[in-house]
């Protein structure tokens, strides 16, 4: 595994795109966070911003660069045909997925970990400027909020490389996690019936997931921000056990 895990590891670092893409996680993620935390203010008592939540506000963009670098991690060999030689050095090929999963895991944890930093200070920074109490890592709440976004970074990452492996076309992979993620809370907002929006929201993989950011007015959202991440892990799982069964069985 050790072995599978450097030749992984040096071919991903040897991509041009992955030279770019991580910083890219972090600039925007922490951009973005900053741009919503500016626009943001409270001028009256309990206004009902959500400190912690404003500040990671950042997350539900970043991710999507989360998706193209987990993508490139086995869509640039699948379009070059690199993955026959790779399979044909490595014939235990969910092995071989399974040290792209660690390797695209770690270079989100790390990525991941310094953007939510990031957002972390810009809220700290701009947010007693409007009038909001700014977030706290000493605050439970705000810890959890952090730490879960993190790992909601790692579990979008681990999606998306779970969807390459079964796809195989990297823009048709990309299109399809972005849609999961982005179409379905869209798809939830425009329907109706009460109950079955609060269903979708439960079950989407992103309003799901995101729910461990909410520190204030946590009884009301559809799901638990601990249980909402064990949704997203789920999805993920399914992901990359369909993922490798099809690697398993098919001529790449």
């Amino acid at each position: 595994m050790s072995r599978l895990l450097h030749a992984e590891w040096t071919k991903l670092r040897t991509e041009a795109a992955v030279r770019w893409l991580l910083p890219s996680i972090v600039v925007v993620t922490v951009l973005v966070s900053l741009l919503t935390v500016a626009a943001t203010s409270c001028r009256r008592e309990g206004c009902g911003v959500d400190p912690a939540a404003v500040s990671l506000a950042g997350v539900r963009l970043g991710q999507a660069l989360v998706v193209l670098l987990a993508v490139l991690t086995i869509g640039g060999e699948q379009g070059t045909g690199l993955l026959r030689t790779t399979f044909t050095v490595a014939p235990r090929r969910m092995m071989v997925l399974a040290a792209k999963a660690v390797v695209i895991g770690g270079l989100t944890l790390a990525a991941g970990t310094v953007a939510v930093l990031g957002c972390l200070v810009a809220g700290r920074a701009m947010l007693p400027g409007n009038g909001v109490a700014p977030p706290s890592l000493s605050d439970g709440p705000t810890l959890r909020a952090a730490v879960g976004s993190v790992l909601y970074l790692v579990l979008i990452g681990l999606l998306a490389l779970g969807v390459a492996a079964a796809i195989r076309d990297s823009t048709a992979s990309v299109g399809a996690v972005l849609a999961l993620l982005y179409a379905v809370p869209l798809v939830a907002a425009a329907i109706n019936d009460a109950e079955l929006q609060r269903t979708l929201r439960r079950f989407a993989p992103m309003t799901a997931g995101l729910a461990v950011q909410v520190t204030t007015g946590a009884d009301d959202l559809p799901i638990g921000g601990w249980a909402g991440l064990a949704v997203l892990a789920a999805w993920s799982a399914a992901s990359l056990i369909c993922g490798a069964l099809l690697l398993h069985h098919r001529d790449c």
